[in-house]
Parts: C-alpha cells; structure tokens; sequence
C-alpha cells in the first residue's frame, strides 16, 4: 500500500533561551532534521535567526511531508548564529528537541524544554512547535510602503520594518511575516515579498490579520511606530495603481492626545494572489532533470594502485567516489526517461601520449558521445578508464562547469519549464581555479542549473564551502552577486559510517527547491500546471 503523504508547516517559537553573547541576548536560529538511523541526522529545513532575542517568533515556516504509516523522528536545534557562513559547527548551540512528526500533527501545538547533549537541560528554555496541513498552493504577494512615519531615534530618523500576524482559531496572534528593515527612513518602502496564502492567512481572506509597525533597535528592544488590522480581501483592493492606506495607530498616544491622528500610514502598493508550484509540479507537468558526472583525477588523490589512493577499488569494487556516485546518482536517475547521463574526468594526462593534463575529457574516451547509460554506465566507464589514465592537475573546475552551463543554456531557447540540469562533481581537495570557478558558477546562477560537490578524502574544502553559498553572497570576481543559490556541497566523510541514503538525502535537499527559484526567476509555469486548488 502507498503512503499516505501530505505536506505539513512548522511554526516555531522559543522563550528563555541561553544568553551565550557577551552585553547582549543571543541571535537564535532553527534548524529542523530528520533522523536517517541511530544518530545520524540530515538537514531538511532552516529559518531565519531572529538577533538580540531569548523568546523569539520565527516567521519563516518549515515544510516537511508526512507520512502517516511512518515513524518519523524530528530534531529541532537552536543555535546562537555569530557569524554569516551558513556551516552550524561553528555557533553556539542552545538546545534541541527531538520529537515525531505524528506527535505534533497530534497535538498541533507542543511545548518542549530544549536540552544540551546528553540530555542536560538548556537552562528554562523551551521550545512551542505549531503544526498545520499545506492545502492551498497559492500565495500572496505584497508590496508595501510607508508615508510620515513617527521619529523615533534621538539622532536619527527611525529604522521601520513591519510584522504581520494572523488571528489562530483560539484568538492568539501568529506571526506570518517580518520584513526588512530600512534604516534611517521616515518613507520607507520595503522589498517586495510572497508568503503562502496557507501561512498568512489560513486560505481565509476574511480572517483578522494585525501589522506592527516598529523601529528597529539593536539590542532588541524594538519601538512600536503604531499598528493597524486589516484582512487580506482588504489588501486586495490595492489594485491597477490605486493604492490601499492604513492609519498607523500608536494606542498610548491615542488615549493621551485627542487631536491625534495617526503615527504615520502604511500604504499596500500591491496585492494579488499568485500560484506557487513544487518541485512536483515540475516534474509531473514533464520537466526533465538532465544529470552530468565530473571525476576528480587530479595527482593528490593518490596512486590508484596504493591502498592508500581514494580511487583504490576495495575488494568489493568500491571507493568513496564509486560509493558518492551510486547514492546520488541512483536518485537523480530516475527523473531522466532515457537515462543517458554525461560523465566526464579532470585532472588527468590521457593515452596514448599522456603529455598534457585535460581538465574536461569523456569518460568513455569519446568525446562526440560522452553519455552513459545510466549509474551502472558510469560506474562501469569508471572502472574501465581508470587503469589508463596518469593522474596530474592541478584542480580545474570551471571547464566542467561552463561546459554544462553551455548545455543548460542552450535549453533555455524553448522558454519552457522542460529541463533542468544537475551537475555532480566529485572531487578529493581544493580548487586550483578559484576565481574563475566563482565566474562560472555566478554566470549558471541565471541558468537552470545545480552543481553538487561531493568532496572525498580527508582534505581542507573551505573553498567549497564559500561557493555554498546558502546566505547569498557569493560574488564574482567583477563583484556581480550570485542571481540564486545553486551550489550545494558535502563532505564525504560525514556520511562514511551512515547509512547510503543519508548521503543521498542531504546532498539532494536543495536541488528541489533550487529547480522552483529557478522557473520563479524567470516566470515559468510548469509544461502541464496541476489544476488549482483551494
């Protein structure tokens, strides 16, 4: 029998949490992970780290699919965020909670006390966990600005940014959305932004929605500007150029002053209510995830023949990039119908005269048809060219790259939701061309394009890690910033004793919602849209 599947939304909220800053509360963060076996867990979702706060709302909600005949096993870990690298092991951590996914949906809201390793009590820190089942695929998309806000900084003007909540069935506020903040500015007008409609306002375009209006301060103590309710059938009104405006109300300064006013306005620019696809409408309307292999055969990872090389085959025919191979690209196979997949070596001096290094060359030495048919193809091309080659360098990866990108390119001329590429690139240590790999992978970042780096072996992969750009700021080396994060990069040897599909499923996270940015980006709607649904 099938499972039973469907789409929930975490909503997390901590209070007391550890103070681990020095002069001030810590910046905390959620992350939520599954178990893949024993204790080993794997990254499914994370929110935004809310700073200077030891009770604090996350607006940003996680999205996990539940399986109703399945035991599964959830970690949700707060850290204190101090820097802007995406990599966790190097923040504080606040304390978890590990729970099932069958016993929130049970409860719908559940409070646990979060808990150092080794079961030791995080301090009187909690953590409140709200569950709610995603049936609506659309959104509202907002665009807001202010007029005549309140000063509120002794020698500045005021940073505003909003929040917005809905009403929950028992009459409390959730917060749905937080803005940026603009500094400095009485008139500001915030980033245009899309919440699911589902997360906003429980698909009820009735429901009370509340707006705060506050000056941000870095300490968190932020100043109420004023707030105002409205609903989302209100909003809508802000149409064909006619925009919808709020008083902005300050409640002490309504009951002292009689001529008051208001505390500046808040105007909806924009409002409409837009459709969001999944990585399964994609797929289902027939796109197609066309999958390319890059092998690493650069001197540095050792003579073949020794023992001690990571391409040395194992008595049971299998090293660590046989092993990275086969759970990635057993999953990755099956959204390809004719399971015809690219596979190309670097970093190799080839037969017969072995005289200069290549740093792109098919696989199975041909290079007008470099495709094989599917994982085992590459596998067996693998074993085959192994023997022949004369590994050397140095560590190029931008040829590989811009030589998918050239494919990936060239699919875009259909303007059509129908491709999208996946280039796995395995690999034992730095990259020798730095600068022109963040080039490359800048210029794919406007492509329907992925790159996984899978990095074996024992090596430092700090340059990696920068091109995994999860905070956005990867840049080139003209300064031009990365258009969408598409570079998702894991070490080998985290996942060395872990079962083979928890290689799979933390590499593989991204790619789903990497594929949506894309077609978002450019305003694709999947080849055959799913049928509306309310």
């Amino acid at each position: 029998m099938a499972d039973c599947v469907s789409k929930v939304e975490l909503c997390v909220s901590c209070s007391d949490l550890l103070d681990k800053d020095v002069g001030s509360k810590s910046d905390p963060l959620c992350v939520l992970l599954q178990s893949t076996g024993g204790d080993n867990w794997t990254e499914l979702a994370r929110t935004e780290h809310v700073q200077n706060s030891s009770s604090p709302s996350f607006s940003q909600r996680l999205r996990v699919d539940y399986h109703f005949e399945t035991v599964q096993n959830l970690k949700l870990a707060v850290y204190d965020i101090d820097n802007k690298t995406s990599d966790l092991r190097d923040d504080d951590f606040l304390g978890a909670a590990e729970l099932t996914l069958g016993q929130i949906v049970s409860s719908k809201t559940l409070t646990r006390p979060l808990q150092l390793k080794k079961g030791k009590p995080a301090g009187k820190g909690t953590l409140t966990v709200t569950a709610e089942e995603i049936k609506d695929n659309r959104a509202v998309q907002l665009e807001l600005e202010a007029k005549g806000l309140d000063k509120k900084d002794l020698f500045g003007k005021s940073d505003p940014f909003l929040e917005i909540f809905k009403q929950g069935d028992g009459g409390s506020w959730q917060l749905v959305h937080r803005t940026e903040v603009v500094k400095n500015n009485l008139s500001p007008s915030w980033k245009k932004f899309t919440v699911p409609l589902q997360t906003f306002c429980s698909s009820d375009l009735e429901r009370p929605l509340k707006v705060h209006c506050s000056d941000y301060d870095s300490d968190g103590s932020h100043d109420l500007i004023g707030s105002f309710t409205t609903k989302v059938s209100e909003l809508q009104k802000a149409a064909h150029g006619s925009p919808v405006e709020f008083d902005c109300i300050h409640p002490e300064k309504q009951k002292k002053k009689k001529s008051y006013k208001n505390s500046g306005v808040v105007c909806v620019k924009s409002c409409k209510l837009v459709t969001q696809y999944t990585f399964l409408d994609y797929v289902m309307g027939g796109c197609q995830i066309n999958f390319t292999v890059g092998i690493d055969f650069t001197g540095s990872n050792g003579d073949p023949r020794s023992p001690n090389s990571l391409h040395y085959m194992s008595p049971d025919g299998l090293n660590q990039y046989l092993s990275a191979l086969w759970s990635v690209g057993q999953v990755v196979q099956d959204y390809d119908t004719d399971k015809f997949f690219p596979a190309f070596g670097f970093g190799a001096k080839l037969p017969p005269d072995y005289q200069v290094a290549h740093h792109e060359f098919a696989l199975n030495f041909n290079p007008s048809n470099p495709h094989c048919q599917g994982v085992e193809g590459i596998v067996q091309a693998y074993r085959a060219v192994l023997p022949q080659l004369r590994l050397s360098g140095p560590t190029n990866f931008s040829p590989i790259i811009n030589h998918v990108a050239s494919i990936a390119s060239a699919t875009t001329q259909s303007n059509t939701a129908a491709q999208y590429s996946v280039l796995l690139i395995l690999t034992d240590g730095e990259i020798t061309d730095f600068d022109q790999t963040r080039d490359a992978v800048v210029r794919a970042s406007r492509l329907p394009l992925s790159i996984i780096i899978v990095g074996v072996g024992p090596a430092d992969f700090k340059a990696m890690e920068l091109l995994d750009g999860d905070d956005g700021v990867l840049r080139s080396t003209t300064g031009e910033a990365i258009a969408r994060d598409i570079v998702q990069f894991v070490p080998y040897r985290e996942f060395s004793d872990a079962p083979r599909a928890a290689l799979a499923q933390s590499v593989l996270a991204e790619i789903p919602n990497q594929l949506v940015s894309y077609f978002k980006m450019r305003g694709l709607d999947p080849v055959k849209p799913p049928a509306p649904t309310a």
